[in-house]
This record gives structure tokens, C-alpha cells and sequence, in this order.
């Protein structure tokens, strides 16, 4: 008699009729489904020009019809793309620039919210996590005008400050070799407050009761955050980790293209990535083939890194894996 009861309460719940609830939770999510098919699945009709020579057909006709009337030259834009001169100085600069971002970003990151989340005075935590915070909202376009304060060869705050020390002004717009440690900078000081937001986020919700049990067993600040903190937050950081690795083939265009001024000769070979060559070949008069071929590599290879991290993580702990 239970089993049967059981029985009928289960096909009851699956024979459940669209209710209130749903079609308020239906309506809610249709600005988003309709930001998602126009602005990123609706482009990806586009990818068809990376495989075509495009040309304009004489009669003034429309973008599709000129699409349709192109001629398929199948890999012959990549092949362009991958034998140019540039390919692997875009490809180092991308890949590294990247790299040392995560690296960098994700230490400082962590740190910072360890030493927040620990500090005695949470109204002095409130405030400088707020000042850290302020950079993310800015543009790079601003930061681009702050930083030629700095750096301007002819009064420069950075000039002003060597010359009263005795040393001579530094040409920084043409000094490749400083820009590096300068991008990486900005990047982390930009970005650390988003970061820490996400890391403090998730300490706060650690029980604290683990942290009570461990200062009646005698642990130090330093054995509770190694035993209890960072396990903690190990689930957001091994997300956004792989996220991370997912926009390894991409860069921040604001960061690389306005903050060096519109990328000047000089600085060509030591801050051009793969967004900022797009971006110049657009505008020049390379066919438009070569460049949505260039474009299209870069997602693809997007999209490849963030399936083998996280098949990396599946491989080494399963139950942080975001797919």
C-alpha cells in the first residue's frame, strides 16, 4: 500500500503542469536568451567569411549576397595567417603576457583577501577593500591618460623624479623593455579588487565553527589558514582558474592598444597580441578573409584551453570541475 502511494506521488510530481512560478522564472530569463542569440550566437555566422575570399559583387548588392558570391578558398587565409612574420611573436606575447597575468593576479588576489579577512578592524577591511575595488570600474582609456602623466618623456611625474635623483630621462614610449613589467602591473592593480572580492566572498562563507574548533585545539592563525581557509576556497579558486585559461588566447584590448599610446613602432614586437593585430588589420586593407581567419583561430583555441583545463581538473580532482 505504501509502494503504491509512493508510486502515485511520483507520477504525480512528474505530471506537474506549467505553473505561475513558471512562467515568471520563463520571463525573467528571455532578455538574456535574446542578448546571448543576438550578440554571440547570431555573429557566429560570420565565421563562413574565414573561408572565403570576400569581394564586393558589382551591382551594389548587400553584405550576404556578396557573401554568397565569394569564392571558398578553404584553409588558404589561415595558411596566410599562420606562415606571416607575425604569427609567433603574436603567439609568445599572447601566451606569456597570460601566463604571468594568471600567475600574478591569482597570488595577489588570494593574498589580499587573506589578509583582509583576518584584520581586527573590520570597518578599516570595509575601506580598503572599497579603495582596491575602485580600479576595476575604470576605464582604460582613462588609466591610458594617468599613466602618459607618468611616463610623458618631457614632464613626466617618472622624469621628474629620476632627474632630481641625477639620472637621465627615460624615452618610455620607446624603451620596450620596460613595458612588460609595466603591463603587468596595471593588470594586477586594475584587476586585484575583483579578485579579492570573489576570495572574501567566499571565506565569509566558511563555517565558523571550524575556525572555533580549531582555536580551542591550539591552532595558530597560520594552521587555520592552511587547514581550513584554503581548502575553503579552493572550489572558486580552481574555477576561476580554468576560466582563466580560457581567455589565454585573448588580451585585454584597452590594456595593450590604449595605455601604450596605439601600440607606436617602437613597442611593436613586445606588446602586440593576437586582439591588437586584429584590430590594426581591420583597419588597414588587408582582406578581410585573412582577418576573420585569424579571429576565428583565436576562438577556437579559446575554447580548447578551457575544455583541457578543465579535463586537467577532472583528471586530478573531480568535484572541482566546472563542466
Amino acid at each position: 500500500m505504501g509502494k503504491n502511494k509512493t508510486a502515485h506521488a511520483v507520477k504525480k510530481v512528474r505530471g506537474k503542469k506549467w505553473t505561475k512560478d513558471d512562467t515568471e522564472l520563463t520571463l525573467l530569463s528571455l532578455p538574456t536568451v535574446f542578448w546571448y542569440l543576438i550578440f554571440s550566437y547570431l555573429p557566429m555566422f560570420g565565421v563562413v567569411i574565414a573561408f572565403k575570399e570576400y569581394k564586393l559583387a558589382p551591382g551594389g548588392h548587400g553584405f550576404l549576397y556578396n557573401l554568397f558570391a565569394s569564392d571558398w578558398v578553404g584553409i588558404k587565409n589561415f595558411k596566410y595567417f599562420f606562415t606571416s612574420n607575425s604569427f609567433t611573436m603574436l603567439l609568445r606575447n599572447t601566451i606569456l603576457y597570460n601566463i604571468a597575468f594568471i600567475i600574478i593576479s591569482a597570488s595577489v588576489a588570494v593574498g589580499g583577501a587573506l589578509i583582509l579577512s583576518n584584520m581586527r578592524n573590520k570597518r578599516g577591511s570595509k575601506v580598503y577593500q572599497t579603495m582596491m575595488f575602485l580600479p576595476y570600474f575604470m576605464s582604460w582609456v582613462v588609466i591610458s591618460y594617468f599613466v602618459y602623466a607618468l611616463l610623458t618623456p618631457e614632464k613626466g611625474y617618472m622624469n621628474g623624479l629620476i632627474t632630481a635623483l641625477g639620472g637621465e630621462p627615460v624615452m618610455w614610449y620607446q624603451e620596450k623593455k620596460y613595458w612588460p613589467f609595466i603591463l603587468v602591473i596595471l593588470n594586477t592593480w586594475k584587476g586585484m579588487g575583483y579578485g579579492m572580492v570573489m576570495y572574501l566572498a567566499s571565506i565569509t562563507s566558511i563555517e565558523q565553527s571550524l575556525y572555533e574548533a580549531a582555536v580551542m585545539d591550539g591552532a595558530t592563525k597560520w594552521q587555520q589558514m592552511k587547514h581550513i581557509t584554503l581548502p575553503g576556497i579552493k572550489p572558486v579558486f580552481v574555477m576561476m582558474l580554468i576560466l582563466d585559461c580560457g581567455k589565454i588566447f585573448n588580451s585585454d584590448f584597452g590594456l595593450f592598444y590604449q595605455v601604450t599610446g596605439g601600440i607606436p613602432q617602437s613597442l611593436y614586437t613586445t606588446v602586440s597580441t593576437f586582439d591588437t593585430f586584429i584590430y590594426n588589420s581591420i583597419q588597414s586593407t588587408a582582406p578581410i578573409g585573412q582577418t576573420a581567419a585569424a579571429s576565428f583561430f583565436q576562438a577556437v583555441c579559446s575554447c580548447g584551453t578551457i575544455l583541457f583545463a578543465n579535463w586537467v581538473v577532472s583528471k586530478i580532482d573531480n568535484e572541482n570541475r566546472i563542466i
